[in-house]
């Protein structure tokens, strides 16, 4: 029988699919809020800027981003990215 992966993260209340362009980000400056993302890198990778600390997301890993520290997304190569993006309360 199949895990439930998000148990432990909270209450789903939205999910996309983001396609960043070439050197692309969003939003284009940091910003917080009173939900957390998690982000699932398909395809590419991602830079992540959380307050002033920098991770990389490479493809098939994922990140959890306290949606109250400042923070901001950036395509990290010189080809599209793609991430599944959930936001959880």
């Amino acid at each position: 029988m199949p895990k439930s992966c998000f148990e432990s993260v909270g209450e789903i209340i939205a999910e996309a699919i983001v396609y960043i362009d070439l050197n692309g980000e969003r939003p284009h400056e940091k910003h917080t809020h009173d939900h957390n993302h998690l982000f699932i890198v398909t395809k590419g990778e991602a830079k992540i800027l959380l307050d002033n600390e920098e991770i990389i997301v490479k493809k098939d890993d994922a990140f959890i981003v306290d949606g109250s520290i400042p923070h901001s997304v950036w395509n990290n190569l010189d080809s599209e990215t793609v991430m599944i993006g959930i936001s959880v309360k």
